[in-house]
């Protein structure tokens, strides 16, 4: 008898005709066999569907483009698995991935499982390395308890997923649906853990730019919601407190260099290299993961990207933010 419980993957589509053939390839190439794949497809404009039926899952349309909480909440109403997982449509799973996922799960159903991205990306460039590698230190950094579980590799109970309402829809945010959803299963006394043998391999394709600006973007929306929520400063997945010790550090050396300047008293620039020396102490262990998984060169380059660079995208996305929560929650309401 085959006791391999039944996993629906669900995968949401927007435009992902670059991705989305890899994605399906990677899931019909895993060692587990009782899976069924439902592809959402957000009404996209270019040939995705084209490349999805070229493969035997489950297609289904949303007939005007309404976001990924809707897709994966179609998914779910379209699913026949008592296990569901969620991954996106630029994810790769790996060949145990389901596996992982289904022999987890069966020892509790009533915790939420999580994976995350392997640390060598898809596309095994410098600004994607850092990317991958970051976001896998963080995510697993608090194994046992976690802030949130992201959608690109959520393992969850169907009937937990729909006793708690699922996605919001129509979330005010645009990304964070996800983040949402698992601190409202936590208040409801679910137990979330993150599993770091639960992989997928992400596409990002990012140049300078491109990692600068999903910063920022992340940065921004992360910002909203903290204020929202009333907790800023939480030391939350890859909205870590070291992340946010790093941005300030870099701050506070901008602004120690303009009083220099201004001033000329010596002692703003000597109190630089302290900070940087408590900054890079305080993410000792973000380095030794980029050391570990790319060796000395990659973390030379690492170190000053991450200190003197990134912290411009992340902190013009956290100024955003606040100028969005002022104008969304403050200004407007004393409008109307």
């Amino acid at each position: 008898m085959n006791d391999e419980k039944h996993i629906s993957v669900i995968i949401p589509n927007y435009n992902g005709a670059s991705t989305i053939g890899k994605c399906l390839e990677s899931v019909f190439s895993s060692g587990y066999k009782n899976f069924e794949i439902i592809v959402v497809d957000d009404c996209s404009g270019d040939n995705s569907v084209d490349i999805i039926r070229e493969y035997p899952c489950r297609l289904v349309h949303i007939d005007r483009h309404s976001g990924a909480s809707k897709a994966r909440n179609t998914g779910v109403q379209n699913s026949r698995g008592e296990i569901l997982f969620f991954v996106d449509a630029d994810c790769l799973l790996q060949r145990d991935t389901l596996a992982l996922a289904g022999k987890v799960f069966s020892e509790d159903k009533n915790i939420i499982i999580g994976g995350t991205y392997t640390k060598i990306p898809y596309d095994d460039g410098f600004f994607s390395t850092f990317q991958s590698i970051f976001i896998n230190y963080f995510e697993t950094k608090h194994r046992d308890t976690p802030d949130y579980i992201a959608t690109h590799a959520m393992i969850i109970d169907k009937q937990i997923f729909r006793d708690n309402g699922g996605f919001k829809e129509g979330f005010f945010l645009p990304i964070l649906e996800d983040v949402e959803f698992s601190h409202r299963l936590r208040r409801a006394g679910y137990r979330l853990i993150i599993n770091p043998e639960i992989l997928v391999q992400h596409i990002f394709n990012f140049s300078l730019l491109r990692s600068l600006i999903n910063g920022a973007r992340k940065s921004m929306y992360w910002t909203i919601y903290s204020l929202k929520n009333r907790d800023l400063l939480a030391d939350s997945g890859t909205a870590s407190i070291e992340l946010k010790i790093n941005v300030l550090s870099y701050f506070f050396i901008l602004l120690f260099v303009l009083l220099y300047l201004l001033s000329g008293i010596s002692l703003f620039l000597i109190t630089i290299p302290f900070i940087l020396g408590m900054n890079l102490y305080l993410n000792k262990r973000l380095i030794k993961a980029f050391y570990e998984t790319k060796g000395l060169f990659f973390t030379f380059f690492a170190i000053p990207y991450y200190t003197m660079v990134y912290p411009l995208g992340i902190g013009a996305g956290a100024f955003a933010g606040i100028l969005n929560y002022l104008w969304i929650f403050k200004i407007q309401r004393g409008l109307k």
